[in-house]
């Protein structure tokens, strides 16, 4: 498909995220007031609750993903290399110059963010610019800026505060189980537990932070592929990219900056357990938010 098709799938993506989202939500709802005995009321609230977070993620979440990895506007005298090379990449491509931002930590990697190309920001870490040569760096940052032109942004940018609200609800919700333990009701009738109706609310409470990981995990896996693909595209140099990757495939440093919630947005899976291959390796891999990086250093050498 063209660019303009990839663009208009996305953006459909972007709307059924955002649904599937809010119904995730609403089941976190459903699940309390069916331990809890709420029922309705639970339900709508938590569906109120669920469009409030998707409202406003579309205007501030890319401010929080910035905040959260700790990333500060670059200098540009202090940066003067990466600044020139998203000069060049945005005049080449047709696109206004992001924010451009850089996060202090010793871990190789990068992110994009934002709503749409006119709002939009791209991070990249020290320990990024120190590794990588001009020509690698030109090759991570056009894969960065190839996800702000096909509008990859919205969709992960979205899925941050999502993610992080699903978890955060379904924790509260389990906490307050907990602590209360369902010993006292208005009716002053024990505990719930034996109602089959709760304890489906309760399992759909602890499966709610997993089907939002899943959802997470695959926002991103196809659409760094063609990250990629559209990063060669515009630099017009595929062994770059090639070279920045598999130096990002040496390096195991662990990104801190990075949180449950981000992972999908960095270039490169930046969280603990990569390349695992202990008793928990698969487990790992069924929540990884990027594909491997040999299937896209292999992909990128055939083009």
């Amino acid at each position: 498909p063209n660019m303009y098709e990839l663009i208009r799938s996305n953006k459909r993506r972007s709307v059924l995220l955002v649904v599937g989202f809010v119904v995730v939500v609403a089941l976190v709802g459903a699940a309390f007031g069916l331990a809890f005995g709420g029922g309705v009321v639970a339900t709508v609230i938590a569906l109120v609750i669920g469009a409030a977070i998707a409202f406003g993620s579309y205007w501030k979440a890319d401010t929080i993903a910035l905040a959260v990895s700790r990333a500060k506007p670059a200098d540009p005298e202090q940066y003067a290399r990466l600044h020139n090379l998203v000069d060049g990449l945005c005049i080449a491509s047709g696109l206004p110059k992001p924010g451009v931002y850089v996060v202090d930590d010793p871990a190789p990697n990068a992110f994009a963010t934002g709503r749409n190309p006119k709002h939009a920001s791209i991070a990249v870490t020290t320990g990024l610019l120190e590794k990588m040569n001009r020509v690698e760096l030109e090759g991570v940052v056009a894969h960065e800026l190839s996800h702000i032109r096909n509008y990859d942004i919205l969709i992960s940018t979205l899925a941050v505060t999502m993610v992080g609200a699903i978890a955060l609800l379904s924790d509260i919700a389990i906490r307050t189980m907990w602590w209360n333990g369902g010993r006292v009701r208005r009716s002053g009738d024990r505990s719930n537990h034996s109602n089959p109706l709760a304890l489906v609310g309760f399992a759909l409470l602890i499966l709610a932070p997993l089907i939002a990981r899943v959802m997470q995990a695959a926002i991103s896996r196809q659409r760094e592929t063609l990250a990629d693909v559209s990063a060669c595209q515009m630099t017009r140099y595929p062994p770059g990219l090639i070279s920045a990757l598999e130096k990002l495939q040496e390096d195991t440093t662990v990104t801190h900056s990075a949180s449950t919630a981000t992972a999908h947005l960095w270039i490169e899976q930046p969280m603990s357990g990569v390349g695992d291959q202990g008793r928990l390796g698969g487990p790992h891999r069924w929540f990884n938010t990027h594909p491997p990086l040999e299937e896209r250093i292999a992909l990128l050498r055939e083009l």
